[in-house]
């Protein structure tokens, strides 16, 4: 939804990106974690060619893709691609990668709502990446 915002002489615009329950897959995210909220962001810098190892998140998260193109694999082999302004809603406890298929470098900023002392990610290095 765009609004616009009258400030004197210019107009300023917010644009709403998303608002969703799901995550991209389709899979309805969990209630929020009982106790003190910790905000968390992250700039993510993936040259091309480059893969994140298999993971899963505890903690929601969501993001902008800023630059470049970002395949998101999950375990089951669904598959979906990012571009450029993308906004990516991850999957909670779904084990899933990332991946630069691109020749541009991925900037992508994600943003956590996680606790303190949570990861923001579970590695599995046991799960082969191909």
């Amino acid at each position: 939804m765009r609004k616009k915002i009258d400030c004197h002489t210019e107009t300023i615009e917010s644009v709403e990106l998303i608002r969703t329950s799901t995550s991209w897959n389709g899979t309805s995210l969990p209630d929020y974690p009982q106790g003190k909220p910790e905000l968390v962001a992250v700039k993510y810098i993936i040259p091309p060619g480059q893969k994140l190892g298999w993971h899963h998140h505890i903690a929601m998260n969501h993001g902008v893709l800023i630059q470049g193109e970002l395949t998101v694999v999950g375990l089951d082999g669904q598959t979906k691609v990012f571009r450029e302004g993308d906004v990516i809603v991850e999957m909670v406890e779904d084990i899933h990668h990332g991946e630069n298929q691109g020749a541009t470098t991925v900037i992508l900023y994600m943003f956590y709502l996680a606790q303190e002392n949570m990861p923001l990610s579970v590695q599995h290095p046991e799960i082969p990446i191909k």
